[in-house]
């Protein structure tokens, strides 16, 4: 096992140009980059965007290293053009292997210690001076062959699992529309309470739940689902009665640098009842009218998504304010119609949690091998 400084495993390619016209339909954003996934499914802006841009070409490597936390490296899936927000990097061949070369930049191990150098408070960066310096243990060449025929076997069957959830979720898209295109519509306001996030300092942070409540950020949403990932503790006197989840609320990311990010929402689950959320987050609280189960589908639906991409603004963080959401036009129900979608999301969300449950034993699977060959290797 050898030990090289990242300068010595790939390459930072620079080269820039200033783009015209045609050049927007090969660019490529940060925006356009998921973390969840090595491969672009979107690209392209309806003018050229301005400023000089990196040059890219089939196969780079991409990597956000503005905001390095959303862990959003790619594959470039064209010769084009790339935000100069990221990098462009591509394998020294008799160092690391070209198969293997994505998939490390893609994992923990590499971007864990990229982030730890990331430096500015609102938009962390990663500066090639600095990375450039960091060490990381490579096994032979051979050993990474095996290792990336391995690891992407595993990505493979995670992306078929994924067309799998989206599969499943479409169908219940499809079917809200269908069943509700001609009923009335009202606005949301009518409908349910928002309640505005808890605002904190690094002071009122604590390092469990004592004296304090968990807390919740826009993170800890994904794929309509809450999750634990890295949650924070704030204090007890930071936190009001009515800023505790109780059952039936509905969690919804309001301001994030990533218009992608805005309007993400998550049905609460008794796990979460008695937590609280961070202020870049507000709580949807159903009045009963409208069961909260009915609402969490709505907001899953294209129509829904359109409506808050063109509602979000904001320079540099997107915002949904309290208007916003009161004046959404749903759709109403009738109580057969609420009884049929709500049943049939239910059976969409048992298939998508164990799917979603594949994916995660996988993802372990890939930390597992990831570790056993590369960091814990490295420190013997």
């Amino acid at each position: 096992m050898a030990v090289y400084r990242f300068e010595d495993i790939a390459f930072n390619s620079t080269e820039k140009k200033k783009p015209v016209e045609e050049d927007k339909y090969t660019y490529l954003g940060l925006e356009h980059l998921d973390p969840d996934s090595i491969y672009v499914t979107r690209y392209g802006s309806e003018i050229a965007p301005k400023g000089e841009k990196l040059l890219m070409k089939k196969g780079d490597v991409l990597f956000g290293k503005r905001r390095a936390y959303q862990k959003k490296v790619a594959i470039a899936p064209f010769d084009g053009i790339f935000s100069a927000h990221g990098m462009v990097l591509r394998p020294k061949e008799d160092v690391i292997d070209k198969d293997f070369f994505p998939l490390f930049i893609k994992s923990d191990y590499f971007l864990d210690e990229a982030i730890k150098i990331s430096v500015g408070s609102l938009s962390p960066t990663i500066h090639w001076r600095d990375l450039k310096e960091l060490k990381f243990s490579l096994p032979s060449l051979e050993e990474q062959k095996k290792l990336a025929t391995a690891l992407w076997s595993i990505y493979e069957t995670k992306e078929r699992y994924k067309k799998l959830i989206k599969a499943t979720d479409d169908l219940v898209k499809s079917q809200f529309i269908e069943m509700f295109e001609n009923n009335r519509r009202d606005s949301l306001g009518v409908y349910l309470e928002q309640i505005r996030g808890v605002s904190y300092k690094p002071a009122d942070l604590r390092e469990s739940t004592e004296n304090a409540y968990t807390l919740l950020r826009a993170n800890n949403i994904s794929n309509d689902r809450l999750n634990q990932d890295h949650v924070q503790f704030v204090s007890e006197s930071k936190v009001s009665e009515k800023q505790l989840i109780k059952e039936g609320d509905i969690l919804m990311c309001a301001s994030s640098g990533s218009l992608e990010h805005v309007g993400k929402t998550a049905l609460c689950t008794p796990d979460y009842y008695g937590m609280t959320f961070g202020a870049f987050c507000k709580l949807l609280r159903p009045n009963g009218l409208i069961s909260s189960e009915f609402l969490s589908i709505y907001f899953r639906t294209n129509e829904y998504r359109r409506l808050i991409s063109d509602l979000a603004c904001g320079s540099n963080i997107n915002n949904l304010r309290n208007e916003h959401i009161d004046d959404l036009s749903i759709p109403i129900p009738t109580e057969n119609q609420e009884l049929v979608i709500i049943e049939l999301a239910r059976e969409s969300d048992k298939s998508k949690f164990a799917l979603q449950d594949a994916i995660d034993n996988l993802d372990a699977l890939t930390k597992k091998i990831i570790a056993e060959n590369l960091i814990t290797a490295g420190k013997e």
